[in-house]
């Protein structure tokens, strides 16, 4: 290993230790957040509709779509199913 690639590694090391103890905030944060409109317009429902698919109210959808709030947690997981599996989402909340 040359000198100057073992001396980043041990810098890596030592940056990911002062991350570990919050003394050090990431250099890059990626968010991906799931694309509401895209994932309804993909199954061909209207908001209501998608509400009622997700067990959320209108409200909620609207404000996804319109940037006013974020899906988090468990909900953030459930569109990201509704995106790849619908059919999943459907027997799971309706089967």
């Amino acid at each position: 290993m040359k000198k100057e690639d073992f001396k980043n590694l041990r810098q890596g090391i030592k940056e990911l230790k002062l991350y570990r103890q919050n003394k050090l905030k990431p250099s890059r944060v990626f968010n991906f957040d799931p694309d509401v409109k895209a994932i309804r317009s993909k199954l061909k429902m209207s908001q209501s509709e998608f509400a009622d698919f997700l067990g959320v109210s209108a409200n909620t959808i609207r404000n996804w779509e319109q940037d006013r709030s974020k899906p988090v947690g468990a909900a953030r997981s459930l569109l990201t199913v509704a995106q790849k599996e619908p059919q999943a989402v459907f027997s799971a909340l309706h089967g």
